[in-house]
């Protein structure tokens, strides 16, 4: 599914959410606060539209994803900005002359599976996920993963479509999705079926004080979270206990 609606994915996104999954990429990259030392696993990463605000700092960035379609049009796309870059001179606070940030840390692009990570324990400083924990087959089997492969002190950021605080009002805009959703993405998506599987894949998912209690179980601590647009989407953080 993810692979047929790669190339157009992220301008859906940006169609979908009336701009708004930019301002949230860009919380959650606040919150990931990756330095020039830190290595950072985004998993769900896709085309790399999260890590590369994560690389911006010059921190390393592996983004995973078990659809290769949607890594491969990542992949392709970095490849693009390199070659455009390296084309241009450099200027002040290492940009190109058309404005694109020139650093080190560039991301990197691996196939896998939440709920098997290919990396080796306490490997990473810093592991998020944005709109993808929801997709997993076992949330809580990939929290706990998550929590192995993320060193002692290392941090969690899970950014999720989530519920409006008022019942009635999240009824409302429940049924909004399931129709808005597959309407919009019928006249921009070669595959308009995915974005009815959106709506539904929203409508049952806990809620912003179940899934923080979902990661506390998973073994984190430190868990918190805050809603962001109302509600529609809420941020999670976590530490790894020492």
């Amino acid at each position: 599914m993810f692979d047929a609606v790669a190339e157009r994915y992220d301008l859906l996104n940006d169609v979908l959410s009336l701009g708004q999954d930019r301002r949230w990429r860009s919380v959650v990259a606040r919150l990931v606060a990756a330095g020039p030392c830190d290595t950072v696993l985004d998993i769900a990463g896709g085309t790399g539209t999260s890590a590369r605000g994560f690389t911006a700092s010059g921190a390393r960035c592996v983004a995973c994803d078990f659809s290769l379609g949607m890594l491969q049009v990542g992949a392709s796309r970095t490849a693009a900005r390199r070659t455009a870059g390296a084309d241009q001179p450099i200027g002040a606070g290492g940009h190109t002359a058309d404005g694109h940030a020139r650093v080190p840390g560039a991301a990197r692009f691996v196939a896998g599976d939440a709920l098997e990570l290919p990396f080796a324990n306490e490997a990473f400083q810093v592991v998020t996920i944005s709109f993808g924990l929801r997709n997993v087959t076992d949330p809580d089997a990939a929290l706990a993963e998550m929590l192995r492969v993320t060193r002692p002190g290392g941090r969690l950021v899970i950014c999720e479509f989530s519920h409006l605080p008022v019942r009635r009002v999240d009824a409302v805009y429940q049924r909004y999705l399931a129709a808005a959703l597959p309407a919009v993405a019928a006249r921009l998506s070669p595959n308009p079926g995915a974005y009815a599987y959106l709506a539904e894949s929203i409508r049952g998912w806990p809620g912003q004080d179940e899934l923080a209690g979902r990661i506390r179980a998973a073994g984190w601590s430190a868990v918190r979270w805050r809603n962001l647009t109302f509600g529609v989407v809420a941020v999670h953080v976590g530490r790894r206990p020492r």
